[in-house]
């Protein structure tokens, strides 16, 4: 039994398919790629690890503890599986900070509980919290990423054994 031919597909209908996906490709205005990458910048991650003297020398230390590298490359490259860490080690930091500060709103700030329900619900903002946490999550998983495939790219060159 043979199959009859699917039907021609409009013009239209491809310019429907096309849509939605181009409303999905981020900001287009200068405005719009202008407040997307202050994000960053507001959960102080903007930086790269090396830039801050604190984590470069965190960076240095744990690149130190691998094995000694024989050439440049495997020591480069020890280097940005250091890097990835360090990056990894400051995202967690950052979303413990929000997350003790949420409870501490939730506590009124002085450690004391609040006794209004209604002053609780104005302290502590769940939605925006779980936006946050969200947005903390996306850079850990990046990081994540970043750090598996430098420890692949480190254990590539080392070679067996």
């Amino acid at each position: 039994m043979t199959r009859s031919p699917a039907p021609a597909r409009s013009a239209g209908v491809g310019d429907a398919d096309r849509a939605p996906a181009k409303r999905r490709r981020g900001p287009h205005t200068q405005a719009g790629k202008a407040h997307v990458a202050r994000n960053a910048l507001r959960h102080g991650l903007s930086l790269p690890v090396l830039a801050d003297p604190a984590t470069a020398a965190a960076v240095d230390a744990l690149a130190r503890q691998m094995p000694p590298a024989a050439d440049a490359e495997i020591g480069a490259l020890a280097q940005a599986v250091a890097q990835a860490q360090v990056d990894l080690i400051r995202i967690r930091h950052a979303r413990h900070d929000l997350l003790a500060a949420a409870l501490r709103d939730l506590a009124g700030g002085t450690g004391e509980a609040v006794p209004d329900a209604s002053q609780r619900a104005a302290a502590f903002h769940v939605p925006d919290l779980a936006v946050r946490l969200a947005v903390m999550d996306r850079y850990e998983r990046r990081a994540l990423s970043r750090r598996k495939f430098a420890i692949r790219a480190f254990a590539a060159a080392r070679g067996p054994g």
